[in-house]
């Protein structure tokens, strides 16, 4: 029932909400002869938070239109490449005559960047294409909102994820590169590994793991021993709900993404309540640049969206409560998924000193659990400074963890060319 009390608060407040907006404008009206007034100013700004910590907020857009090669604009167009019923394939096309005059690189490496389904829509991650964008030809997995999925489509579970992974490489073509931004490292490491154990050309040449739980079991943070202390059943009981109407996806099973949205929140709840004060603080006294940058941040973080039941909770078992892939246990489809297999895959790993997400260590065990890599081809890197976002967003991935990504990306681009593989015994 809790979904339907969600939607039932959300429509009681509405009225409210549309009374605070009106307000806020009325206050702030140039035909209003006191808007300038301290009176005016914080009825108005008092207004304005209530109406943006009650309304809803839609999947955003990603409003990247451009790029900077050398200094020169070339246009970027947004292209869907394989649309599926839980998931899209998005291209980020950048305009070839544009990029020719700019000097770019004409056949830039391919990159696709695996964004988490942990609540959040693939916009999240805008930081994270946007810097790989001026050198790579880059393309991103878009998740779905499991609640406008309709039941009848069917069921979408880890095992599915996967598979997605695999066929959105092929599509690609032959020795792409791949990044795995959080959640999706388990996943992209076991579609790696099949796909190197079949021979497949599809295989990556690179595989950049940032800031996830690959052995979850290392320097474990909250939502790991959360994860640890609660049986299995707790999940499914307390963390699953019904979609209501008039969704698409009504009476499908789902975690909803409020619910995750709200667990991040209370995780950092004096963080959130200062930011919403000190943009109560910055509308009084006018300064709309720090208001904005409040505004945008705000706008994509409270932007959630549902998984599905049978993703959700499998992947809290066997990431999160069994280990499995750190254990060697993990199967795809009735087959394991041998680790050893991947042997002329490149592998980077990424942490966050700070991150409170996903430990360190967490993500460097992927090191470890590929034995086969050479280290020549192995690279692993800690971002001194940074929490769980930082490491794929802001100023520190921008200046310093995206360039080590490129470099690496650079160096064994050619050197994968020529495929050296060398299958172990599962």
């Amino acid at each position: 029932m809790l979904y339907q009390a969600y939607e039932l608060s959300y429509a009681a407040v509405a009225p409210a909400r549309i009374a605070a907006g009106i307000g806020a404008q009325f206050w702030r009206s140039p035909l209003n002869p006191i808007a300038d007034s301290w009176l005016a100013r914080t009825s108005a700004a008092a207004l304005d938070v209530f109406e943006n910590m009650t309304r809803r907020y839609p999947k955003p857009i990603w409003g990247i239109s451009e790029t900077k090669v050398n200094g020169r604009g070339v246009a970027v167009a947004v292209e869907p490449v394989l649309k599926k019923p839980f998931g899209s394939l998005l291209h980020f096309r950048r305009d070839e005559s544009g990029l020719k005059a700019a000097g770019g690189a004409p056949a830039a490496p391919k990159v696709l960047i695996v964004a988490p389904m942990s609540g959040h829509y693939a916009t999240l991650l805008r930081g994270t294409v946007e810097a790989m964008l001026p050198e790579h030809d880059v393309y991103i997995t878009d998740w779905a909102d499991a609640r406008q999925v309709p039941i009848s489509l069917g069921r979408f579970d880890l095992n599915d994820y996967v598979d997605y992974l695999i066929e959105f490489l092929r599509v690609i073509g032959p020795r792409a590169h791949a990044m795995a931004v959080c959640q999706p490292g388990p996943a992209l490491l076991a579609a790696t590994a099949i796909l190197s154990e079949d021979r497949s050309g599809a295989r990556p040449s690179t595989v950049t793991i940032m800031g996830s739980p690959i052995d979850a079991r290392l320097s474990p943070t909250v939502p790991n021993r959360l994860s640890m202390e609660r049986p299995y059943k707790w999940f499914e009981r307390n963390m699953v709900y019904t979609v209501p109407a008039p969704y698409p996806g009504m009476l499908r099973r789902v975690y909803p993404g409020f619910v995750q949205l709200y667990s991040f929140l209370s995780m950092n709840s004096d963080r959130h309540l200062n930011a919403h004060y000190d943009y109560f603080k910055n509308l009084v006294k006018g300064d709309g640049d720090s208001a904005d940058k409040h505004r945008a941040f705000y706008d994509e973080y409270l932007s959630v969206c549902d998984m599905t039941e049978e993703f959700y909770l499998q992947t809290i078992r066997e990431v999160f409560q069994e280990h499995a892939l750190a254990e060697g246990k993990m199967m795809h489809r009735g087959r394991r998924v041998n680790l050893g297999a991947i042997a002329d895959v490149a592998l980077m790993t990424v942490e966050g000193e700070s991150d409170d997400i996903s430990g360190i260590g967490q993500t460097q065990a992927a090191h470890d659990l590929c034995p086969n890599i050479p280290e020549r081809m192995k690279t692993d890197w800690v971002q001194p400074g940074v929490g769980h976002y930082g490491v794929f967003n802001g100023s520190r991935w921008k200046s310093e963890i995206q360039p080590r990504i490129a470099g690496f990306i650079r160096k064994h681009d050619a050197a994968s060319a020529e495929p050296k593989l060398r299958v172990v015994g599962r």
